[in-house]
């Protein structure tokens, strides 16, 4: 066998490798004894008939297995004889030509690890928030619990911020029905019946329409001027565009919270207000905790990137760029985007997409280095944490996850990786320096 390495660039190498006739033909009598012994031919015993009667039964299967076990033994011994530390092969050629009576040569085009030296990662320096919640943060958090087991009453009262308004509307612009507009999307046209709530955190369909709902009453009409926003992409036939909107209000609800009493303490597994005080501000302290960690890990990840210059291998910078490319997009549809807007902004979605990738698969290299540095390894009890707590939120049996995983080797070698970059991330974690930071405080006005 004879190698040799060629430079495409710093992460990509092509990889020559021949092999002599003997190591060829010694591939291709394995193959043809592995058929010959476990063939079925009539008039046989198996494993006794003619190799030139198992060769004419079984031609292509044995051409096939010859021609990859040859590939096979090229690519390792190739590796092993160069020590290359390749990552993915993205083109091979040669196969095609691998006969059983004479030498082959194959080039395999592979990405290969980057070298390069790991920076300090102790003491990596990190910013926290406080984890220690305030008065205002416990109330404001049985407030939200009081919400979710509100009732809402209806009211003969002007709507004021909070309450739900059951209303008809129909918009227009210049004259036009906003439903001849947009036929598809009648929903901003011209609508009989809905709610929305007066003021509220999050809009409804039409942007800013509940701001102008306070103070109306049952029965009340009124046209109101709405203003799309300049990129909205829900309805781009309707971006920046000026809208009259005609709105009815058939009905008013107004929120009435729960009493802190007893009923509400045991829906809540306390027995008095200062119970719930105290489990609403440990439910806090730890959610703040959990904040920090996750805020810590993105600053360590961002700080080792900063540190080390190196090229990300171009085959898992696209890999990671399509999986970017489908999250983005799966998400926005599911907000409402329409297709076409994926298409008219496809070059900006992938370049960004892109940025993304090459951080992401630069940050990897630079965890899964130092996560064989400290012998970081996955334990059973690591896969068996990892199974249950994607069967209780995918809400599936640990048994079926199981039987997922030892069917699909690519997705148990993903699973031990992510748990392999997880550990190593809380590691770094563990020995950053940690400044406490009050967040900042908007300045009133005068």
């Amino acid at each position: 066998m004879n190698i040799e390495i060629k430079d495409v660039s710093a992460t990509r190498k092509q990889l020559v490798v021949s092999l002599d006739q003997g190591e060829v033909a010694a591939e291709h009598k394995a193959v043809l004894a592995e058929y010959i012994k476990h063939a079925r031919i009539p008039g046989f015993r198996p494993g006794k008939a003619p190799a030139n009667l198992v060769t004419r039964q079984f031609g292509k299967g044995i051409v096939d297995e010859f021609k990859q076990r040859v590939t096979g033994k090229a690519y390792r011994d190739g590796l092993k004889e160069s020590k290359l530390d390749a990552l993915n092969v993205t083109a091979i050629d040669g196969s095609d030509a691998v006969a059983q009576d004479a030498a082959a040569t194959f080039t395999f085009t592979v990405d290969i690890r980057p070298a390069f030296d790991l920076p300090e990662y102790s003491g990596l320096p990190t910013e926290i928030a406080p984890v220690e919640p305030n008065d205002a943060d416990v109330e404001a958090m049985i407030d939200g619990l009081r919400s979710e087991r509100a009732e809402f009453k209806v009211s003969t009262e002007p709507a004021k911020k909070g309450d739900y308004v059951k209303l008809a509307y129909e918009g227009s612009i210049d004259g036009k029905p906003v439903a001849e507009i947009v036929p598809d999307k009648q929903i901003y046209g011209k609508v009989p019946q809905t709610w929305e709530e007066v003021e509220g955190e999050h809009e409804g369909v039409i942007p800013g329409l509940g701001k102008h709902l306070a103070g109306m009453k049952g029965g009340d009409k009124k046209t109101v001027e709405i203003n799309f926003p300049a990129a909205f992409e829900a309805a781009p036939a309707l971006a920046g565009k000026t809208a009259g909107y005609a709105i009815e209000v058939q009905e008013i609800r107004t929120r009435e919270l729960p009493a802190l009493d007893e009923a509400f303490f045991k829906s809540q597994q306390v027995a008095s207000l200062d119970e719930l005080k105290t489990k609403v501000r440990g439910d806090l302290k730890a959610r703040k905790e959990y904040e920090n960690r996750q805020r810590q890990r993105g600053q360590i990840q961002d700080a080792l990137s900063a540190q080390v210059d190196i090229e990300p291998p171009l085959s898992l910078v696209e890999e990671e760029t399509q999986s970017v490319l489908r999250n983005v997009i799966g998400e926005n549809m599911r907000r409402g985007v329409p297709e076409e807007e994926f298409e008219k902004h496809k070059k900006e979605l992938y370049d960004n997409a892109k940025v993304a990738a090459e951080k992401r698969v630069k940050t990897r290299l630079i965890l899964a280095k130092i996560a064989e540095q400290e012998k970081i390894e996955v334990s059973e009890a690591d896969i068996d944490a990892f199974i249950y707590r994607e069967a209780m939120m995918s809400r599936t049996s640990p048994e079926k996850l199981v039987k997922e995983l030892t069917g699909n080797r690519d997705r148990l070698r993903a699973v031990q990786q992510s748990i392999i970059f997880d550990k190593t991330l809380d590691l770094l974690v563990s020995k950053a320096t940690v400044t406490t930071v009050e967040p900042k405080v908007a300045a009133s006005a005068a």
